[in-house]
């Protein structure tokens, strides 16, 4: 087994490289193509969701297939490969399995416990085969993690360790109010028509919200997904059930007007642009209120990153990260240049001059600088008129940090959007505007990173180490098959020629005889061979067992390709095998 993983994941990356990276489904089929033309990978599956991208391969080179799949991740994604790196995890054989497994079972998800991976993963497997890039090894895999999932959430409470990344973005837009109490009677804009805005649909409705319209560039999809809710969440005649969703499809550009309606909007779309922008988004607010909206300028929204992936302000490093700088800069505040006047503030003359000479001498480690700051000729100029000044005065008094402004409260939103897209659908300068709350990716992964897991995740992570265990000696034994296969085939040709020799030593045989003792040749090989092949698939399965095949092959002298031809075959039949 040469199983290998190269991906990217909200743990490894933050969402404005995820955003960039994301793969459309057309990618992600090229990148299959791609990887198993290339020379080190025989087989290929992609797993890509809002907050992973991954490419397993079945390889016959470690180095050269993490080299090669690097590089086509990079290809297909449009992040340059330097870019890309240094954000990439490579997992190879047991640890990939043990990988995948982990993120079947929901604890590799943003939101713990998760089940809707599970999903993504069939789908991942049945794109591949598809297009028959998937063989025995990840046929086996895929399906094995599928299994795998089920168990842990059939057998453990992993589920109570966290929920739908819908139900947690409702959660996060309910700002720590009951969600049931807080989509009651609220009318509900859903974008899309995908397996995400069908969950999404669907648990607005459990969430008690009155109305759900559904646009889609797809007219004919939007009507199928509101069919269905009218038909699980519509009226009742059942009495005691209070569950009565109304439900109506729209097309794509009615999603303005639509707007302008709802109370909260879903939007999960494949879309490559931005489907709400702060325009329109803002444009629906002054709608309402009848007033321009606002637009916060607290430091924390500041800091929030734009829809490029950077923010509006990057944090400096610390002071005391300079090489070779001549100051003590420990007790620097944070956030004001080091090079600038607040750094050398209450310094004496002779150490201003050798800081002056360290500033112009060019060694400050290279950073973003706030804007209208001034670069570092600048900074050498002030550096130097302050140990002029020192110079005759002796010290230069200490400058203080302004006193913080305080924060004008945000009035209570009056519109709530939730984008679940990657890449984003909503426009991340919409997290600015006052009168208006905005869950995305983003948001989620902070909020979750702090989220409490449940006791269950330690008995999944057992099941978890259990079942890499189970595979990895299924594989090991898997291996050694066709070695044995082709010992039998062996075998048996070597019955067939001496019986033939018999006939022609005996002409006069008659059927009956000649079927005895063919019959008795026969069994006498196959107990001869009984032992030695049920032992040997027993030890294959252990590990360091793969060195068994080898000698199984040199004691019998078995040829090679009639071996490998076996294992086309094999190879052959799985990528035709269905998902689980």
């Amino acid at each position: 087994m040469s199983l290998l993983v190269v991906g990217l994941s909200h743990r490894s990356a933050p969402v404005s490289v995820l955003e960039r990276a994301s793969l459309s489904a057309d990618a992600q089929l090229k990148l299959l193509q791609d990887t198993v033309a290339a020379e080190p990978a025989a087989e290929a599956a992609v797993l890509a969701t809002c907050n992973r991208i991954e490419l397993y391969a079945d390889v016959d080179k470690f180095h050269a297939g993490v080299a090669e799949l690097s590089t086509l991740l990079a290809q297909h994604s449009g992040v340059g490969l330097e870019e890309l790196t240094p954000y990439l995890y490579v997992h190879y054989e047991d640890r990939a399995v043990h990988h995948l497994f982990s993120v079947a079972c929901g604890l590799d998800s943003m939101v713990v416990g998760e089940g809707q991976i599970l999903g993504q993963i069939k789908d991942s497997l049945a794109r591949a085969q598809d297009l028959h890039t998937a063989g025995r090894l990840l046929n086996d895999l895929f399906q094995q993690a599928l299994r795998v999932g089920k168990r842990a959430h059939s057998e453990t409470g992993i589920d109570r360790a966290g929920q739908s990344l819908v139900t947690f973005g409702l959660e996060q837009l309910a700002a720590g109010a009951d969600v049931k109490q807080w989509a009651a009677g609220k009318k509900a804009l859903v974008i899309g028509a995908g397996s995400m805005s069908s969950l999404a649909a669907a648990t607005l409705a459990r969430a008690g919200v009155a109305e759900i319209v559904v646009a889609n560039r797809t007219f004919e999809r939007a009507e199928r997904l509101a069919a269905l809710l009218e038909e699980q969440f519509g009226p009742r005649l059942t009495e005691g059930d209070d569950t009565h969703v109304r439900a109506r499809a729209v097309p794509m550009d009615s999603v303005p007007v639509e707007l302008t309606r709802a109370d909260v909007a879903v939007s999960c779309t494949g879309a490559t642009g931005l489907v709400l922008t702060a325009d329109a988004v803002a444009a629906t607010v002054e709608g309402r209120t009848g007033a321009p909206v606002a637009v916060s300028v607290s430091v924390a929204e500041d800091a929030r990153p734009t829809a490029a992936g950077t923010g509006a302000e990057t944090a400096l490093p610390s002071a005391g990260a300079d090489e070779n700088c001549p100051l003590d800069l420990s007790s620097v505040p944070s956030g004001f240049s080091v090079m600038g006047e607040a750094a050398v503030a209450g310094l004496d003359a002779a150490t201003l001059e050798q800081h002056g000479a360290w500033a112009a001498g060019g060694t400050a480690v290279d950073r973003p600088r706030e804007t209208g700051r001034p670069g570092a000729e600048a900074d050498a100029e002030l550096i130097g008129a302050l140990a002029a000044t020192a110079t005759r005065v002796g010290r230069i008094p200490e400058r203080r940090r302004p006193e913080p402004v305080a924060e004008v409260p945000r009035p209570e939103p009056v519109l709530f959007l939730l984008d679940l897209a990657m890449p984003r659908d909503i426009d991340a300068a919409v997290h600015r505007l006052a009168g208006v709350r905005l869950v995305d990716i983003e948001s989620l992964a902070d909020a979750s990173a702090d989220a409490p897991m449940a006791s269950d995740v330690d008995l999944v992570r057992r099941i978890v180490a259990d079942e890499v265990a189970a595979f990895g000696a299924a594989q090991r034994a898997a291996h050694i098959t066709p070695t044995v296969v082709a010992l039998r085939s062996m075998a048996a040709d070597v019955v067939a020629g001496e019986i033939a020799r018999l006939e022609g030593r005996l002409p006069g045989l008659d059927d009956k005889h000649r079927a005895e003792i063919t019959q008795t040749v026969k069994r006498v090989v196959d107990k001869l061979l009984h032992a030695p092949t049920v032992r040997v698939k027993q030890l294959a399965a252990e590990p360091g067992g793969a060195g068994y095949a080898d000698a199984l092959r040199t004691l019998f002298d078995l040829d090679p390709e009639t071996v490998a031809s076996v294992s086309r075959a094999e190879n052959s039949t799985e990528k035709n095998r269905g998902p689980a």
